[in-house]
């Protein structure tokens, strides 16, 4: 089954997006409509961005002589098509120039553009992002000014956050903003400051893509005593063009330098310096203080872009390995030593690895447009769910699309660990999911620490798995599975209990990651059993069969731990290493 039959039975038989046009927002659309903007995106996708993955990948990001940055050419070439394919704009307001369309065929639609080139497709995840943070929190001069431009494709824009000696402890960031002049407040495109200070990891950081630059920076605003305020309570957030608006001058944002990565290297990723000479500007967006509050709006979507983006890469070295798998001969059945060898699909450690991939990339590609559609929704519930679920869609299919890539390479062997086959890079490219835009650890977190502490959310989504496991159990053959999820579910809840039995939030965090793995395997079930009530294609029962009987498992593994409340953590001390 290809990517575009797989996204159409996900959209409509599965989430039933055609529905939504019976909404205002969505009323000029239709199921055709949809169906065409998905033609288009693969067709586009296919023709005139995977083309350009390998020279991205081969011909790195590098300065020249003067210090701009060079990029293959085909960069370029494929970022105009993806710019022409209205998706920039997708779901936004007709009268910024977007297509209003609903979010989850929007992500179906970008889908094509991850599975041909993660690194060319992660300009547009950065741009739509930052351009939609823009529309939700800034003015209404700061959306003409600085988000159109980003979702008409003429600008791009980045997300500035970690620091040379901050990554995740943004709290402790230094980069700082002085109001600039007695006036600041005045300025028509918002508040005025100058900004000083260093940002690294910026994605997308300096380049001759587009007109501009829109730098969306975290800093914190200088008190009266020249001191920054302490913690994250003290962030504020400000647009950083590259190039002044008023005037097109250079508005004193330098490269540093590039970072050199293992995968993504179609994406420029660099150090930038912001005002070495106090020549820096920078326009608030919201309330001072509010800074990472804000920020989250993009942050956010961009994990569940980083899912779908995983998820893309698991499905890449899929169809590869299922390819290959068919075609190449090898050995012949066990128990046999005469006849003609036979494609190595038949044999059965093959199998495995074909089936482990294809439930991890669909599974990881549902819970990815599951969210979209819960951005949809829009009512409270729907968004507490998905407050719950983001750490999930950017945590598993980023954890097991690296597994999924790893499996693919195994298939093809030897021919699969060279560059001959694109599964290497997939796995090199994969392998950064893990880290941008939070890490493993830091989702883990997130999740325990902060959402899994709302009894509210986690009941909303125990509400919705046992609504799946009633109706499973009327049907023969997923009554057991359905058995299954159902205790995988109350170990769950247990977990959660006995993580915080002590109240003591530092004591929770030593379980974090183990109940994240199991908390998303248990969601996966999930989305898998709710997707056996609704199709009867062989292929995806049996990847469904298979996540239950070998995967499923696991969760009482991971979860045995966190029951006894392990102290083992708390207890190592670095040096004894």
């Amino acid at each position: 089954m290809t990517l575009r039959q797989t996204l159409a039975f996900l959209l409509f038989d599965w989430l039933q997006v055609q529905t939504l046009c019976e909404r205002p927002r969505f009323a000029e659309h239709s199921r055709e409509q949809f169906e065409a903007m998905l033609d288009a995106a693969e067709r586009s996708a296919r023709e005139q961005v995977a083309p350009a993955n390998r020279a991205c990948d081969a011909e790195e990001p590098r300065l020249d002589a003067q210090g701009r940055v060079q990029l293959p050419a085909s960069t370029a070439t494929a970022l105009r098509a993806y710019r022409d394919s209205g998706l920039l704009a997708a779901t936004a307001d007709a009268e910024w120039g977007g297509l209003q369309l609903p979010c989850a065929v929007a992500m179906a639609a970008n889908a094509f553009y991850s599975r041909a080139s993660v690194g060319v497709a992660g300009y547009g995840l950065l741009t739509s992002g930052n351009a939609h943070l823009v529309l939700a929190h800034g003015t209404a001069r700061q959306r003409e000014v600085f988000a159109q431009p980003c979702l008409e494709g003429r600008w791009f824009g980045t997300m500035c956050l970690s620091e040379p000696a901050v990554g995740s402890s943004l709290g402790d960031l230094t980069t700082r903003a002085r109001p600039d002049g007695a006036d600041f407040e005045a300025d028509p495109l918002g508040p005025r400051y100058r900004l000083k200070g260093s940002k690294t990891w910026i994605s997308g950081a300096d380049h001759e893509l587009g007109e501009n630059i829109v730098h969306l920076v975290l800093a914190k605003v200088v008190g009266a005593d020249g001191a920054l305020p302490p913690g994250s309570a003290g962030i504020s957030l400000f647009i950083v063009p590259k190039f002044r608006v008023e005037d097109g001058r250079h508005n004193g944002v330098t490269l540093a330098g590039l970072n050199h990565k293992l995968g993504w290297r179609g994406t420029v990723n660099g150090l930038l310096n912001f005002g070495e000479a106090d020549d820096c500007l920078g326009y608030r967006v919201g309330a001072e203080g509010q800074g990472l509050a804000c920020m989250f709006h993009m942050m956010n979507e961009a994990r569940i872009g980083v899912g779908l983006g995983a998820a893309l890469l698991a499905y890449a070295g899929f169809e590869t390995s299922l390819a290959y798998a068919k075609e190449r001969t090898q050995g012949r059945p066990v128990g046999q030593r005469e006849g003609p060898m036979v494609p190595i699909a038949q044999h059965p450690d093959v199998r495995r690895m074909l089936l482990a991939q294809k439930a991890i990339a669909e599974g990881a590609l549902a819970l990815c447009l599951y969210c979209a559609q819960l951005v949809d929704a829009e009512d409270e519930a729907s968004q507490e769910l998905l407050a719950l679920l983001t750490p999930i869609a950017k945590s598993w299919p980023s954890q097991w699309g690296l597994e999924a890539n790893s499996l693919a390479i195994q298939v093809l062997g030897g021919a699969g660990y060279t560059r001959d086959w694109p599964l290497e890079q997939y796995w090199r490219d994969q392998r950064l999911n893990m880290i941008h835009e939070g890490t493993h650890g830091i989702q883990a977190l997130d999740l325990l620490l902060r959402k899994a502490s709302r009894p509210q959310a986690l009941g909303l989504l125990a509400a919705r798995i046992n609504t799946t496991v009633e109706a499973a159990l009327q049907r023969p053959e997923l009554a057991e599975a359905a058995n299954q999820l159902a205790a995988a579910l109350a170990l769950v809840g247990k977990a959660t209990k006995a993580a915080w039995a002590s109240g003591d939030p530092a004591q929770a965090a030593l379980q974090a990651t183990p109940y994240l793995q199991a908390f998303g395997h248990t969601v996966i079930a999930w989305i898998w059993l709710d997707l056996g009530l609704c199709d009867t294609d062989p292929g995806r029962a049996a990847a469904r069969q298979y996540f239950f009987a070998y995967e499923l498992p696991l969760v009482a593994a991971w979860l045995a731990p966190v029951l006894a409340r392990q102290a083992l953590l708390a207890d190592v001390n670095p040096d004894t290493l």
